[in-house]
């Protein structure tokens, strides 16, 4: 970790506005202007609005609302089933406009982005702000909008873009910190999530102002790792470079449609997910040797419990192996379930991974050549459905589950690729 402390800003940090109702709002002109909730399918009114548009964030609808209880709140609500391919084709068009103003430095979700200012834009930070903008507005459209942050570094940056939202633009010099940061809730600040604002309160810390007083070795301890020590010193307005992260797994999760909450179609849907997952680490270069298995259980209206389990395999990246492996796994978790109640959401990892050129064989087991076929039949697979662009062969059944996007879901740190989608 090197520590280094900017006199001037450095960093400009970019967040669109409710992206997933304002993409949405700008592709189809009979949402703009409404309140747009954006769900994950339309076939029922028992999940949450995954986005909502700043005419519903008026109205007191928020993200991740139950669909009942923002309704109540916006009784013209226009619920909206959600475009994952929309959105990835919206952020790479707006990815390219904002390069052609300013580098970008990192992508850090599907609507966060963070761009290093260089000498000449740190003459007029607001400037560039304003360029982008405004290239954003005549070239992609009016309906999107962002909001961005200015500050010495990128943690800070981050914090002051969420001060003027939506479309709003901030500005922290170094020079007037910490003052704009003392009334900043934990709320808004990365690295301070609900178990950790509990510690903080036990601790007897509840303001920014409390936190910001505190020492590197104190905030080291209360996090209980080196994340305290390096928040400590963004905060304070240091440049922390951290040590570059190594890839842990490669996996998919799906909230599963009413007509599809049971043990058959849950376990299609497994299958699904777990090839698409072993598709992305075989392009990716990686062997897997463990496999987890994730399920949430409905047993009443009241009361949701959450079953896993996890499997050792031969060091693979084939879908015959990855799936021989998720037929034992789920025989195995299956047993330890209740046989009442519906399967809610599942999900499926691989991980333990280590890269191609590292690959550990099992002495034991000898299955090399096999293995070896078995690699050579998805290689030719793979090369089948790139060239046609779309899942044409697979081994086994291909039934995505209604609502589609298996495996196309817009996590927070990852874009899907157009292969997701197939």
């Amino acid at each position: 970790m090197s520590i280094r402390k900017p006199t001037q800003v450095e960093y400009l940090y970019l967040d669109f506005d409710g992206f997933f109702a304002s993409v949405e709002q700008q592709a189809k002109p009979r949402l703009r202007g409404k309140p747009v909730g954006v769900v994950p399918f339309d076939t029922t009114d028992f999940t949450s609005v995954i986005a909502c548009s700043k005419e519903a964030k008026a109205r007191g609808v928020k993200n991740v609302m139950p669909i009942r209880e923002a309704k109540k709140l916006c009784h013209d609500l226009i619920l909206v089933p959600q475009s994952p391919d929309l959105y990835r084709r919206a952020h790479l068009a707006l990815v390219n406009e904002i390069s052609s103003v300013i580098p970008i430095e990192a992508i850090k979700s599907i609507d966060e982005l963070t761009c290093k200012l260089d000498r000449g834009d740190q003459k007029d930070p607001i400037k560039t702000a304003r360029k982008i903008k405004e290239c954003i507005h005549d070239n992609i459209g009016s309906h999107i909008t962002c909001s961005i942050g200015l500050a010495a570094n990128r943690h800070l940056a981050k914090i002051a873009c969420k001060m003027d939202k939506p479309n709003g633009i901030t500005i922290w010099r170094p020079e007037d910190m910490p003052t704009p940061l003392l009334s900043v809730p934990f709320d808004d600040i990365a690295g301070i999530g609900e178990a950790m604002k509990r510690r903080l309160f036990n601790a007897g810390i509840f303001t920014t102002e409390q936190l910001l007083k505190t020492s590197p070795k104190q905030m080291h301890h209360l996090w209980r790792n080196v994340t305290g020590e390096r928040l400590w010193y963004a905060l304070h307005g240091y440049e922390v470079k951290a040590l570059h992260s190594k890839r842990g797994m490669f996996g998919h999760s799906r909230v599963l449609p009413p007509e599809s909450r049971n043990k058959v179609a849950a376990k299609a849907c497994a299958r699904l997910l777990l090839v698409k997952a072993a598709r992305r680490m075989r392009r990716e270069g990686y062997f897997a040797t463990k496999l987890w298995l994730h399920f949430s259980l409905k047993l009443n209206p009241k009361l949701t419990r959450s079953y896993s389990g996890e499997l050792s395999f031969p060091s693979a990246q084939d879908d015959q192996a990855c799936l021989t492996a998720l037929n034992q796994l789920w025989e195995q978790t299956i047993t330890l379930m209740p046989r009442y109640g519906r399967i809610l959401s599942i999900g499926v990892s691989l991980y333990n991974l280590e890269r191609a050129s590292g690959r550990q064989l099992d002495l034991f087991i000898n299955d090399d050549e096999l293995r070896r076929k078995w690699e050579s039949i998805n290689h030719a697979v793979d090369q089948l459905n790139i060239k046609y662009g779309k899942t044409i062969v697979s081994i086994g059944s291909w039934k995505p589950p209604e609502g589609g996007y298996a495996g196309g879901k817009i996590a927070y740190t990852r874009i899907p690729s157009a292969e997701d989608f197939w």
